[in-house]
């Protein structure tokens, strides 16, 4: 018997017995609380399962199977020229334009491929920090200086702290680098150009699946345009994602086109685009996990089914904690967590060390959908809340949450997810400070 982990076992019995033999069920925060808690969860399930996580579960899937180990390190490797690597990763945000869980799938499978620290941290940060539409939005909503502002700050945010990683472990850096000195050059198993065009048909699917309305007041203008005519454009690289699984990846015509054909009936019947999302899903998972003539369409699969595995538990049981916690915030839906708001509000006014810093802390462990954000602090700074606490929250929220951390400390561990929270959190506290100094 080893007492620690018998401790350890014993001590979970005890904090749960504790927590429900003194539950405060008669307290009305209590009871909204936990009312949060179950409505920020089914919200998260309807709009970012299916429709941001599944297509982002597959993407990292094709990065794990068909993109090899050596195109990885080319780019983002220990090896590769610095100024590639930061480059190609800090501005992957406005490719993306995902939020803080949608990314962690595709950070897990670079990383799992060799890419240095440095660059996948970068790239992790990035993803949901440089979304440009939501910067528009942020420029026009909150201000041109607290847009600009923002994407500057985001940009040499992911520089600077894939580098601070970096250079803290240098040692395992070191090691990786002359690991990947000895690596093969294996070659690609069909031509560069053919995986992009898959890759990208994948992940522009996902963009335009996800493609947020630019605001209430907007009507006119390209991003309104996209808006409106989303699901089509999504139907378009649909259509490209059946001529891919043909031409590309050689999938039997018969069962690709009678699955594209089942997903259109789906899409023609259902009132919900989240139905045939599913049915598309479906169908290509099945035709892949039956295909014998080529292995590594099974393992794209499996792939994605090895990451969904590994990150859905802990996104939920973040979800559920945020929710608790924080409080639910979505749409036209306010509801207050077991931190009362506005405690929070009270202690973000002005622009002192600490109101950044709480700021900073309440962003990192707060969940933000893609574009959410705004309209939060444009509530918060209404009722007080000061420009440099907005900032710091907008630079640290997008880019962190607690289902976040969860699923980042299972990837890289433990130390380097707090090493990661702090420099966030100490660079969007000293940004919000300057900005809120001028401001």
């Amino acid at each position: 018997m080893e007492l620690k982990k018998e401790l350890k076992i014993l001590g979970w019995i005890i904090a749960i017995f504790l927590f429900a033999f003194f539950m405060p069920l008669e307290s009305a925060r209590f009871q909204e609380a936990i009312m949060a808690t179950f409505d920020l969860t089914r919200w998260y399930a309807r709009e970012h399962v299916i429709l941001c996580l599944l297509p982002a579960f597959f993407i990292a899937g094709v990065i794990a199977v068909f993109v090899s180990q050596g195109a990885v390190m080319k780019y983002f490797g220990a090896r590769a020229k610095k100024w590639v690597a930061y480059s190609v990763a800090s501005v992957s945000g406005t490719i993306l334009a995902v939020c803080s869980c949608t990314i962690l799938p595709l950070f897990s499978s670079i990383h799992r491929r060799g890419a240095g620290l440095g660059p996948a941290i970068a790239f992790l940060y990035s993803g949901p920090a440089i979304n440009i539409l939501a910067i528009i939005l942020t420029a026009r909503i909150l201000g041109i200086e607290m847009g600009i502002a923002r994407i500057i700050g985001a940009v040499v945010f992911a520089v600077v702290i894939g580098s601070a990683m970096s250079l803290i472990y240098r040692k395992e850096e070191k090691a990786k680098r002359e690991e990947q000195l000895n690596f093969p050059d294996v070659p690609e198993a069909r031509p560069m150009w053919q995986t992009a065009i898959h890759f990208f048909t994948l992940v522009l699917i996902l963009v335009f699946a996800n493609w947020g309305k630019p605001g209430d007041d907007v009507t006119s203008g390209g991003f309104y345009w996209l808006w409106v005519n989303k699901w089509y454009l999504t139907s378009l690289f649909s259509v490209l994602l059946v001529f891919s699984l043909i031409f590309i990846l050689k999938l039997k015509w018969q069962y690709v086109v009678l699955g594209a054909i089942v997903t259109a009936a789906s899409a023609f019947f259902a009132a919900s685009p989240l139905v045939p999302m599913v049915v598309g899903i479906a169908a290509l998972s099945i035709i892949t996990l039956t295909d014998k003539k080529h292995d590594e369409n099974r393992e794209w699969t499996l792939s994605a089914w090895d990451f969904t595995k590994q990150i859905m538990p802990l996104l939920a049981i973040g979800v559920m904690a945020a929710g608790f916690l924080l409080g639910s915030t979505h749409g036209d839906t306010a509801m207050a967590g077991i931190i009362p708001e506005n405690l929070i509000t009270s202690l973000v006014g002005g622009n002192s060390v600490f109101s950044n810093f709480f700021a900073s802390i309440v962003g990192a462990f707060m969940y933000f959908a893609t574009l959410t954000e705004v309209p939060i602090l444009q509530g918060l700074m209404a009722a007080g809340m000061g420009k440099g606490p907005a900032l710091a929250l907008l630079l640290a929220g997008p880019s962190l949450s607690l289902p976040n951390m969860l699923v980042i400390r299972g990837v890289m561990g433990t130390q380097k997810t707090l090493v990661y929270i702090s420099l966030v959190v100490v660079m969007a506290t000293a940004s919000g400070l300057i900005f809120g100094s001028f401001y």
